[in-house]
């Protein structure tokens, strides 16, 4: 039962959001071998202003020993 749950900074359209989920759960399916309906796809829009209290310092960089991809910048701000 795959959960991904998506943080973006705000300002993406709902059609991004939508064609987003849309190949999200099609990589899923098709990479662990699910149905589509096992998946569920939560997005978060976050302001950039609070992208490094709300996301980055409490999220992102405790776990960047365990990131299967981790971002291409430090700490913001």
């Amino acid at each position: 039962m795959p959960h991904v749950n998506v943080k973006l900074a705000t300002g993406r359209s709902e059609e991004q959001k939508r064609e987003l989920t849309r190949r999200i759960v099609e990589a899923v399916t098709s990479t662990v071998g699910c149905d589509e309906d096992a998946v569920s796809v939560a997005i978060q829009d976050v302001p950039m202003a609070e992208w490094n209290d709300a996301v980055y310092v409490p999220e992102i960089e405790p776990s960047l020993d365990g990131l299967y991809k981790k971002p291409g910048y430090g700490r913001p701000g």
